[in-house]
């Protein structure tokens, strides 16, 4: 039976506190290191400017929070997660990049961020937004706390289109990729969450329209990528709010 609300949250925030080590390793290795491509494309059409203030939600270890950060130059990026060892992990890898002074990491909730209105020019989401237990009200969470014209933007696992391409790939998702998890985790109940968590999430055509009616986003454009296995969703906060 899916987790719903509540128990989704603590569900969900149980599966990263236990796989947090591990995150990065397997990330690419079961994405095939794809993750590292699609999340470039994400920053090539954002086009971050210098100066930029960004938020990361659910930003797990900062990869992309740590793109947003090289590409602002000096701009104040936050990356919020509920993980505190998640986090651990992205904090290392900050200050390693020696982006401290410029990153701040939140432990905090993604479906209320404490942060005012109107304080970011991006707000970014990777990965995660099919993990939360109101994908909508994240949504508008991240819409309210970016500027007049600002960019709230999903990169997520997707469904792909082509008949043939989508039963290979749920064969990998759903059969195989918790075995890795197992063989080279050790945790094999916390990647067969991942694929189900896919099941009931709308395809990337399904999120435009939420983006679009619920959200009120304007401009939304929609890269589906590799067959469809992922989708980019970029939508702007309308200039008039």
């Amino acid at each position: 039976m899916k987790p719903e609300g509540e128990a989704k949250s603590k569900f969900v925030h149980q599966v990263f506190e236990s796989i947090a080590k591990d995150y990065d390793r397997m990330n690419s290795l079961l994405s095939f290191c794809m993750h590292k491509l699609w999340r470039r494309f994400a920053m090539k059409k954002m086009h971050v400017g210098p100066g930029d203030n960004a938020i990361d939600v659910c930003c797990g270890t900062c990869d992309w929070t740590i793109s947003l950060a090289r590409a602002s130059e000096s701009g104040r990026i936050v990356g919020l997660d509920f993980s505190k060892k998640m986090l651990k992990v992205g904090e290392m890898k900050v200050a390693r990049e020696n982006l401290s002074r410029q990153i701040e990491l939140v432990q905090g909730d993604a479906m209320n961020l404490p942060f005012p209105d109107n304080t970011f020019d991006h707000a970014t989401i990777g990965f995660a937004l099919r993990n939360v237990p109101d994908l909508v009200q994240v949504l508008k969470e991240m819409k309210r706390v970016v500027k007049p014209g600002g960019q709230v933007v999903s990169l997520e696992l997707s469904k792909p289109g082509w008949p043939p391409f989508r039963a290979i790939y749920y064969f990998y998702f759903k059969r195989i990729l918790p075995w890795l998890g197992k063989l080279f985790a050790n945790r094999y109940e916390q990647y067969r969450w991942l694929p189900e968590s896919l099941v009931h999430f709308p395809d990337y055509k399904e999120l435009e329209s939420l983006m679009k009616e619920e959200v009120d986003l304007e401009n939304v454009e929609v890269y589906p990528l590799t067959g469809g296995i992922t989708a980019l969703h970029i939508g702007r906060k309308p200039k008039e709010e």
